[in-house]
């Protein structure tokens, strides 16, 4: 969607992948950002501000209890499933039309997610949305890394790019909270529409083309068993959660080792291949696999903040959906802050110290919730855990999204900002499944061991409730500590890496 006067940056690179005459900075680079930033908040918060209006569409659409997860697993599974083919689409056809392509597409389903008559219609525009955000992502995230190439620039794009990341879960909760309280559930879903077609049309105005040049052929074979494989296994988890099924069950055990034969037929695959959809180079640099290690780590406990947290307030502390939102703006806003400042301050100190330090802030403040009890204050327990949280997970952010791509030839650039965001996706959707499935045993054992008989259920099932978001929180944060440890033992990336300017160097120790 390119004109064909506009310069394109192709990425003709030598042995070592640095660029051959790159051009001069973008005059235009911060407004393409700026366009970029509003498309990546809509896919990252989009992942979020349904959990909020589920209700109202559950009763609006008489959805089962049983299938309602699916308006949250079926953009999930979508997403993650797609993100490495959508990566490398984005590469090959070109990184700008791809990205409007994405738009458009993500506006239409968004349409016809909000106008939807039945469940059926309203799942298959929920997997249409994360098909369509899964060539949006990873063009967004390569388009500013091929925009920004001096150093400093680069670490501020990635501050914005963080903040983003991290607070824009919590910026869909606030927003599908307001939308559900004022208007309608349907517009969680139709607000995407005007700012969807507004930013493919600034789009098309501010952001320069680039794309890979060489061969541009698709590994179709491993984008079949790398997708296959990543639903399976998310099915799996999904599956485990559900009550009367468990961990045992033929069909949860089934799911899980096909997921597995899958995947590791995908390893072979791509090591044979003579066009791999994942160049293995991408995961087995040193630094590159700890951040996708940690990203998927992270993925999954920091879900247990928001799941959790969201059900404590509302079923618990008695808050309204939007309350309940607002309850969680210091963590949003607390990461924007930290991200805006960590990304100023990357440069000087490289990356390891700034991850270490969050990493043990946030995996603090998610054990910390640990001792909230039935009648806990949010000021006293809740607001503390939110500000370690946010702090901690601002300081990541911003270096992870860095390390994700650099050392990265642009020939790769979408293929390996599609594994930072796939292994959030999947840590995510895996840890929805495990941590449910957590709760749920929590929950039934409290029971069991504190009834004297079923008229004691109702008065114990706050505090049963309690016992299972203990649970959930400990693993949660067990998750982040693992993630901390990842970080400390594979990154070795320093800030002279960092501040090389790019092409210097394609291969960090």
């Amino acid at each position: 969607m390119s004109t064909t006067s506009e310069p394109v940056v192709t990425g003709t690179s030598d042995a070592t992948g640095a660029l051959a005459d790159a051009p001069g900075p973008d005059p235009r680079r911060w407004l393409a950002l700026g366009v970029i930033a509003v498309a990546q908040l809509m896919v990252v918060l989009d992942a979020s501000i349904v959990n909020i209006a589920l209700p109202s569409a559950q009763h609006a659409l008489n959805i089962s209890d049983a299938d309602r997860q699916w308006v949250v697993t079926a953009y999930t599974l979508a997403f993650g499933g797609l993100l490495l083919l959508g990566g490398r689409i984005a590469d090959y056809v070109g990184r700008k039309r791809i990205f409007v392509i994405g738009l458009i597409g993500f506006a239409l389903a968004s349409a016809l997610g909000g106008a939807a008559q039945d469940a059926t219609m309203l799942f298959a525009s929920r997997a249409l949305q994360g098909a369509f955000a899964a060539l949006l992502a990873p063009a967004a995230l390569s388009l500013i890394t091929v925009t920004f190439t001096e150093p400093r620039e680069r670490a501020r794009a990635f501050g914005v790019y963080g903040a983003i990341a991290g607070g824009g879960a919590a910026i869909g909760l606030i927003l599908g909270g307001v939308l559900t309280e004022y208007a309608s559930w349907r517009w969680c879903l139709l607000v995407n529409v005007p700012i969807a077609v507004l930013a493919a049309f600034a789009a098309l105005r501010v952001v320069k083309e680039s794309k890979a040049s060489g061969n541009t052929k698709y590994d179709v074979p491993g984008a079949v068993l790398v997708t296959a494989g990543l639903v399976a296994i998310v099915y799996g988890f999904t599956e485990a959660a559900k009550p009367g099924v468990g961990w045992t069950a033929g069909s949860t055990l089934t799911l899980l080792i096909v997921g597995v034969l899958l995947l590791a037929a995908f390893v072979v695959v791509e090591a044979r291949t003579e066009n791999p959809l994942l160049p293995l180079r991408i995961v087995l640099d040193r630094n590159r696999g700890g951040v996708f290690l940690a990203s998927l780590l992270i993925g999954a406990g920091l879900f247990a903040m928001f799941l959790f947290l969201a059900f404590y307030f509302q079923a618990n502390l008695g808050y309204s959906p939007l309350k309940s939102g607002f309850a969680f703006l210091p963590f949003s806003g607390g990461i924007i802050v930290t991200a805006g400042v960590v990304s100023n301050l990357l440069p000087r100190t490289g990356p390891k110290p700034l991850m270490l330090i969050g990493g043990v802030l946030a995996t603090a403040g998610l054990l910390y919730l640990v001792t909230l009890e039935q009648d806990s204050s949010w000021l006293v327990h809740v607001l503390p855990s939110e500000l370690m949280m946010s702090i901690g997970m601002g300081m990541i952010f911003v270096p992870l999204s860095s390390l994700a791509l650099h050392g990265v030839s642009p020939h790769d650039a979408g293929v390996a900002s599609a594994m930072l965001n796939t292994s959030q996706q999947v840590g995510g959707a895996l840890g929805t499944a495990l941590l449910n499935t957590l709760y749920a045993s929590a929950v039934t054992s409290y029971i069991a061991a504190n009834a004297t008989g079923p008229q004691d259920i109702p008065g114990l099932m706050p505090f049963a409730a309690i016992h299972g978001y203990h649970r959930a929180f400990l693993v949660g944060g067990i998750f982040l500590g693992a993630a901390l440890i990842a970080l400390a033992i594979f990154v070795t990336a320093k800030k002279s890496d960092v501040n090389k300017p790019e092409g210097a160097s394609h291969a960090m120790a």
